[in-house]
């Protein structure tokens, strides 16, 4: 079925449902390298007006991805619950805006609404709306989750620790985790990305990890980021494995080049939760995802890539993760060419994760050959604050050594949580202040008990 709209003399023509949704798409050269992308600015603001008129109901009838041949599209209409649908039904896509943006539109509302709305459908809307609405939205969309502490409340800013080496130097990386966590950073999570390989390696990481959090009574979570496989392997071997870790995509095609499908990630989500070692909650999985992914594995199917990346966000919903986190600058400037793009795309994500009902936060990075730098990411960062992001990450510096990318440091952290006034996760907040780490209006205090964190550090293997 194809779709047309008349901008005066002159009828724009887009052959299906994924090519009005391509079309309509802000420009990136991503969807400009795939073909995707509207030729003008006026084919693009065509496809736009066309789009608005759309009934949000025709996302029931019409797949982007063939239902038969992907196993992402089954999920994503298979698990689609019409009951909470219900309320927006009548409505078209550029109806479906004003409903979002209206005041009578609150967290509740926006809450009992995420299980109706498909990831194409949250992929739509985004695309009529400026970066104030994305904004907007996502601010009033609320998602809590729990392990070990609370994620997602309001007036609350989680951060990654990720202490990173180039060789897995656990001197490196606990001086990583030290530094982090004087600054008051890591209730998200602290995430090792390893270099290396081999479950030898990655079990000294679980434990060493593990040390540092019982060893204080540090209410947060850790993961080593490897493939799944290895997570279930490590489970097996009595590995101390809080968080599983998978990078997923939008399509059936992507997974299987990320050497998962939704079975594997089921049978992950059950390891997991066989260990009962979260204390406050069962929301056991971390996700990572970014646009570009489907195009780099070519397989996104002529899909534009923040449709697909919607998609990837119905795949993470259905296990119910603690943290869900788009990289979003992280594959380099074939897939978002510069600051207004990776912006554009961080704001993207982030509203349709939180429509979708995901914990979302953004690794707000860049790659060195991208038109991009700091200040753009300081923009994004603020911008993503307001929106009420879930989490962001904390890297030392802002440069991390191992995954060779620019993200954000943990005085960015500092930043975003004093000019916003925003909060830790409660439970963290309480021990930072029992360590004397914070005072009670959560400033960092100039002395304290740091000695004492240096010390387990040392005996880590720290300098």
């Amino acid at each position: 079925m194809g779709y047309a709209h008349t901008v005066g003399s002159v009828t724009w023509r887009f052959a299906d449902l994924k090519d009005l949704l391509a079309k309509a798409t802000p420009l990136r050269s991503g969807d400009a390298l795939a073909g995707l992308a509207a030729a003008t600015a006026e084919e693009r603001i065509a496809a736009r007006m066309a789009l608005a008129d759309l009934p949000l109901g025709r996302f029931l009838d019409e797949a982007v991805v063939p239902y038969e041949s992907d196993e992402v599209t089954r999920l994503i209409f298979d698990t689609h619950d019409r009951s909470a649908f219900a309320p927006v039904s009548h409505l078209t896509v550029g109806d479906f805006r004003d409903w979002l943006l209206s005041d009578e539109t609150t967290p509740d509302v926006l809450a009992a609404l995420a299980p109706g709305v498909t990831p194409e459908m949250a992929a739509a809307v985004c695309k009529l709306m400026r970066n104030q609405d994305l904004v907007v939205v996502a601010k009033k969309a609320r998602v809590t989750t729990r392990f070990r502490n609370t994620i997602g409340l309001p007036g609350r800013l989680a951060i990654r620790l990720q202490p990173n080496h180039p060789t897995d130097d656990p001197k490196g990386i606990a001086a990583s985790m030290l530094d982090g966590l004087l600054y008051g950073c890591g209730d998200a999570v602290i995430g090792i990305n390893p270099a290396g390989d081999g479950l030898a390696a990655f079990m000294t990481l679980w434990r060493m990890l593990d040390e540092l959090i019982q060893r204080f009574g540090i209410p947060t979570q850790s993961c080593v980021l490897t493939h799944v496989t290895n997570q279930i392997r490590g489970i097996e071997a009595g590995a101390p494995v809080d968080l599983v870790f998978q990078s997923v995509g939008g399509t059936q095609a992507t997974n299987e080049s990320f050497g998962i499908n939704l079975a594997l990630l089921a049978e992950a989500r059950d390891a997991a939760l066989s260990l009962r070692r979260g204390s406050l909650g069962d929301n056991v999985m971390y996700f990572e995802t970014g646009q570009g992914s489907a195009l780099s594995a070519n397989a996104h199917h002529g899909v534009d890539q923040q449709t697909l990346e919607a998609r990837a966000y119905g795949v993470a919903r259905h296990f119910k993760p603690l943290l869900t986190n788009s990289v979003v600058g992280f594959i380099g400037p074939e897939y978002l060419y510069d600051g207004k793009q990776i912006i554009r795309a961080g704001l993207e994500d982030h509203f349709c994760g939180k429509l979708l009902g995901l914990p979302v936060g953004v690794d707000v990075c860049y790659t060195n050959h991208a038109e991009a730098d700091q200040d753009d990411m300081d923009t994004l960062l603020t911008l993503l604050g307001v929106a009420g992001v879930t989490f962001v990450m904390g890297v030392p510096g802002a440069d991390d050594v191992m995954l060779n990318y620019q993200s954000t440091s943990f005085h960015d952290a500092l930043y975003l949580r004093n000019v916003l006034g925003l909060k830790r996760a409660p439970e963290f907040e309480a021990w930072l202040e029992k360590m004397r780490l914070i005072d009670e209006a959560g400033m960092l205090l100039p002395h304290g008990h740091g000695n004492r964190l240096l010390a387990a550090a040392a005996e880590l293997g720290a300098p």
